[in-house]
């Protein structure tokens, strides 16, 4: 069997904008839009401030935008702002199979290596950002094993990897050295996740700088090494755990990942979002006021427990309330929705959510799969003698098999177009709107780039 990390590159090296399929280019072009938007609105996110006035003490190159501001820095330093600043409000795109965020790191080191070469052609942009994803989501979609450590970083810089290395030309075996030297810096631990800390997307941005770092290291010839993925001290071994490749080389070329990325309708984590589509059905169904809940359980794969099943606590950090499923139902049943401003105060500390909260249990279905993240069945019992309510919940909104309709993604684009910390204009977000449906036409991905840069500030 061939070595997986080499028909990863091979794959990428060979790949042409004429071998993706039109579904392919649509669905990429898609969340590059909504992963921009994500963006704009993480860089009113907590501690983006901070962040950047390190990252101007670190070095000053005028290279690359950090997304709603106007100063360029460089490249790496823009990656690692950018993919923090999407991730650090739990509503990027994910793909469900291999429990990858495969946009973030990808779209972030991508842009950023783009805006510093210069003439990057819409048509390369978009074949880059596919393979890229496409590497990040096999490599997730391969492992057999539970989570121990994050892989929207980990996967998720192997994909950067490959797509700023598609972009700058590699062939297979430079393609290998630099997946080589991004496993030398890679990071990423679930701990993170476990007390819901902001370096959880920290942990994506650093890998997509490493990106960076690593292929412009590999361009230089520098070494690495070659079993990247499946030797002795390899990613799986180390990382990962029981893995199958065979599934990976089966679908190179044949199935493209970033078709079967999910949009997030919601700003938490996706393991959520299952209880919240069954709630909200319940309710419409039903027609019930929170106040009338006594007790809502969940019954949830292992991985969904994992995950966000946490107690409740009197002042939730934002990044542990995105993935405290008991808060985040509590929030959608008492406004029929889930929203930014869910996960700020005095949202956070709302003495009626987090009574309903203390309501809610999640129990382990059970289910073999280790990275399923459902079906999910949601009961709801109710007070003054009526009746529990069942719901199952086979497919989350957003899923390719309960896709977001373009009015609902341009919609939430939309909104986090005009969240950000300085302002964007609406017009300016029209014009992306229309630049990214005729991406194929654009001449230089710094145009693009461009419009998602704060005026004066």
């Amino acid at each position: 069997m061939k070595d997986l990390a080499l028909a990863l590159a091979e794959h990428v090296a060979r790949t042409d904008y004429r071998d993706l399929p039109p579904a392919a280019v649509r669905a990429t072009k898609t969340f590059l839009q909504d992963t921009i938007g994500v963006g704009v609105a993480g860089s009113a996110g907590p501690w983006v401030a901070d962040l950047v006035g390190c990252l101007s003490g670190w070095g000053v190159a005028d290279q690359a935008t950090i997304l709603a501001r106007h100063a360029r820095f460089p490249a790496p330093a823009a990656a690692l702002a950018n993919a923090y600043q999407i991730h650090n409000s739990e509503f990027d795109c994910v793909h469900e199979g291999a429990v990858v965020h495969a946009m973030t790191a990808v779209l972030s080191a991508t842009l950023a290596h783009a805006e510093r070469q210069g003439g990057v052609r819409g048509e390369e942009l978009i074949t880059a950002l596919a393979v890229g994803v496409d590497v990040a989501c096999h490599i997730g979609a391969a492992s057999r094993a539970p989570l121990t450590f994050f892989r929207p970083g980990t996967a998720g810089g192997f994909g950067a990897t490959a797509a700023v290395g598609k972009l700058m030309g590699f062939d297979a075996s430079t393609m290998v050295r630099a997946m080589g030297i991004a496993y030398g810096q890679m990071c990423g631990t679930m701990q993170a996740h476990t007390e819901g800390s902001i370096l959880l997307g920290l942990q994506v941005g650093f890998n997509a700088r490493n990106a960076l770092v690593a292929c412009d290291l590999a361009a230089r010839g520098v070494p690495s090494v070659e079993n990247v993925l499946e030797g002795p001290f390899g990613y799986y071994r180390l990382f990962e755990g029981e893995y199958d490749a065979g599934s990976v080389l089966k679908a190179l070329g044949r199935v493209w990942r970033v078709t079967e990325l999910s949009h997030k309708p919601f700003p938490s984590g996706r393991a959520t979002h299952g209880i919240i589509d069954g709630l909200l059905e319940l309710e419409r169904r039903i027609g019930f006021a929170p106040s009338q809940v006594e007790r809502v359980t969940a019954s949830v794969p292992p991985l969904v427990h994992h995950l966000v099943s946490r107690p409740i606590t009197d002042r939730p950090e934002p990044g542990y309330a995105r993935l405290c499923a008991a808060y985040v139902g509590a929030r959608a049943l008492m406004r029929g929705t889930v929203e930014l401003e869910d996960f700020r105060p005095p949202a956070l500390t709302d003495p009626a959510t987090h009574a309903l909260a203390r309501r809610f249990t999640m129990d382990p279905d059970g289910n073999p799969d280790p990275n399923a993240l459902g079906p999910v069945t949601v009961t709801v019992a109710l007070g003054e003698g009526r009746q529990c309510h069942h719901v199952r919940v086979d497919h989350m909104y957003g899923s390719p098999a309960r896709p977001m309709s373009r009015d609902a993604h341009l919609a939430k684009f939309r909104r986090n177009w005009v969240s950000g910390a300085r302002r964007l204009y609406e017009a300016t977000g029209e014009r992306l709107i229309r630049l990214v449906d005729d991406l194929e036409a654009l001449g230089d991905a710094r145009e693009l780039v461009e419009l998602t840069r704060a005026q004066g500030a």
